[in-house]
């Protein structure tokens, strides 16, 4: 009945989650497409700017991806000269993923605009107290 579908439309945290994703996704994608990436590149090129190459079995949860996801989206920057995948050291059954030269220059590029576009966007939600806590709720989630 329409009762239900009003309900689900003016309750579902899965819903409003999940349109709110989208909407994001199409933002940062508009932001970030002079620098030749999407969002989930940026994401994922900024997963590995630290000091040790983490490993795809350890990166994969913190993206919220699946091994094989990750996999094929490491494999587009790799071609592209972004990343680098190379055996574990201590595991030569697991892969690293680090950042090339290339990788990091791209994110250097990258990173005002997408930090005015957030800018932005934390003032269209409310500022930095409301911004925070939305950011502290959606990262519990998982």
């Amino acid at each position: 009945p329409l009762g239900t579908t009003l309900e689900v439309r003016d309750r579902c945290l899965c819903l409003a989650a999940q349109r709110a994703a989208r909407a994001l996704a199409r933002r940062f994608d508009a932001v970030l497409k002079p620098h030749g990436l999407t969002n989930g590149q940026f994401s994922l090129l900024m997963a590995l700017n630290r000091p040790e190459p983490p490993r795809i079995s350890d990166l994969a949860p913190f993206l919220a991806m699946d091994r094989t996801t990750l996999t094929a989206a490491a494999k587009v920057l790799e071609r592209r000269g972004l990343l680098k995948t190379a055996a574990d050291t201590r595991d030569a059954r697991a892969k690293r993923l680090s950042l090339t030269e290339e990788g990091r220059a791209a994110l250097r590029a990258a990173v005002p605009d997408w930090r005015a576009a957030h800018d932005a966007l934390d003032a269209e939600i409310g500022g930095g107290d409301e911004a925070a806590r939305l950011r502290a709720a959606l990262m519990g989630i998982g």
